[in-house]
């Protein structure tokens, strides 16, 4: 007997005494809990995910799209970085401001080659400004989820304000739950029973959130 099956056997015996017309567990559970909280225009919302996000100390930039490669390539340079790693489908343009060493993701790549890269840059699937979570899906301009977890140093970039919603809610109406989701609030951190907190134990010690936007700041 495979391991499938025995897993199976018991979810069977579990619900051998459920009367089979029994109310389906999408109707017994209620599902009228606020989608958000508070009214808040456009603005607000990013405001609020600004916020969220430096509170669980990712930095965060604002910028246009005119200037997002200038940005980016700023903040490798400040980070001293010689290599970056490229999803397939981020827009080269991003780019355009670094002489960095573009390495492209590569499913062949060791997680020693990973180690050894100064930095990543991706897009992202959705912002919540409620939680100040990022969610990757891995998308072509995200990338495998380990690139994201591997490397010291991530700068991921969030379009205002279409990539921006308030509540969880929200963001997983635009989701799938099939795709391998990374849920990301602030750089990677634990803390040990004396509250100590160490930062990239798994994933990187620096998040730089750049929020862009087609309008001038």
């Amino acid at each position: 007997m495979s391991s499938r099956d025995r897993i199976l056997g018991r979810v069977r015996r579990a619900l051998a005494d459920v009367p089979s017309d029994d109310v389906p567990y999408e109707q017994a559970v209620q599902r009228d809990y606020l989608r958000e909280h508070g009214e808040r225009s456009v603005e607000e919302t990013v405001d609020l995910l600004a916020e969220n996000l430096a509170d669980y100390r990712a930095v965060v930039h604002r910028t246009t799209m005119d200037e997002l490669a200038a940005v980016i390539g700023r903040l490798l340079s400040e980070r001293g970085s010689k290599s970056v790693l490229v999803p397939s489908g981020l827009d080269a343009e991003w780019l355009g401001g670094t002489d960095a060493e573009r390495v492209p993701d590569r499913a062949e790549s060791t997680p020693a080659e990973l180690d050894r890269l100064d930095s990543v840059v991706t897009g992202c699937a959705v912002a919540i400004a409620e939680t100040g979570t990022i969610v990757l899906d891995g998308s072509p301009d995200q990338g495998r989820r380990r690139i994201t977890l591997v490397p010291d140093h991530h700068i991921c970039v969030v379009r205002v304000p279409e990539q921006v919603v308030p509540s969880v809610p929200q963001a997983l109406e635009r989701l799938d739950p099939t795709r391998p989701l990374t849920w990301i609030s602030g750089p990677s951190a634990t803390s040990d029973i004396e509250l100590d907190r160490v930062e990239g134990v798994h994933g990187p010690r620096t998040l730089e959130v750049v929020l862009v936007s087609d309008r001038p700041e």
